[in-house]
């Protein structure tokens, strides 16, 4: 039976150095039975004080505690690992960056929601998980489902993440069925997910809300300016790169 695993990890920090401290997850399997996963561990890695500043989590909080590979979600996730089953998560290429620090080499099809949300709601002024969470009203649901779970929800936690993360997987469900006639959703999502994505406007700086292509032609100087200084996430750098191929 398929299981999709829905995750989300907190950390000592966003370097190459980092490792995780705390995994929310939930495990579901085809029928809808979900297991819940709500774990710290400890890290031989000092909590950065910018981490401490979003997630709250102090040394304190994880003193003798297990190691992440010591958790019941790594062991279930290792006898999880192949090509049946599904990994998720919102910018999943950061999160399994984090695994494989652990040595996780992953087997399973991949969706992130993060990129999905690209490209099916692409005229959202932003594709954050928390920003959709109040844009999609998910947060009119989430008390329900995580009372369904007894998960308590708290802000910048990996479980309440998941769970607004589960919400918002169903969104894009139901988009993938208005859109593409008699396809698996999952299946869709997953090539989704493989598929980089052409965004129209700039998110930030001095040309924000501005069309990319209009800026290409423009102000080229500035996009070449971008790719070579700034460290740009996967869908932005391809878009600049394609535009960039058309002035």
């Amino acid at each position: 039976m398929t299981k999709y695993v829905l995750f989300d990890t907190e950390t000592t920090g966003n370097q190459e150095d980092d490792r995780i401290i705390q995994v929310g997850a939930m495990i579901v399997d085809a029928k809808g039975a979900v297991e819940v996963y709500d774990e710290l561990c400890s890290s031989d890695v000092p909590i950065k004080v910018e981490a401490m500043e979003v997630h709250n989590i102090t040394p304190d909080v994880i003193e003798g505690k297990a190691p992440f590979k010591s958790t019941k979600f790594w062991n279930d996730l290792i006898e999880l690992n192949n090509e049946d089953n599904y990994l998720i998560a919102h910018n999943i290429q950061f999160d399994l960056g984090m695994l494989k620090k652990e040595g996780f080499e992953n087997s399973m099809k991949l969706i992130d929601t993060l990129r999905c949300s690209k490209h099916l709601y692409p005229d959202s002024d932003y594709h954050r998980l928390q920003y959709f969470r109040y844009a999609l009203e998910l947060y009119k649901d989430e008390q329900a489902e995580a009372s369904k779970h007894n998960i308590t929800i708290k802000a910048h936690d990996a479980i309440g993440d998941v769970l607004v993360m589960k919400l918002l997987l169903s969104k894009l469900v139901a988009k993938v069925k208005e859109q593409y006639a008699n396809v698996n959703p999952m299946v869709k999502l997953e090539e989704l997910t493989r598929t980089p994505v052409m965004m129209k406007n700039f998110k930030f700086g001095k040309y924000k809300g501005e069309a990319i292509e209009d800026i290409a032609r423009s102000d080229a100087g500035y996009i070449k300016w971008m790719m070579k200084s700034l460290d740009l996430d996967e869908d932005l750098k391809y878009t600049l790169e394609c535009v960039l191929e058309n002035v």
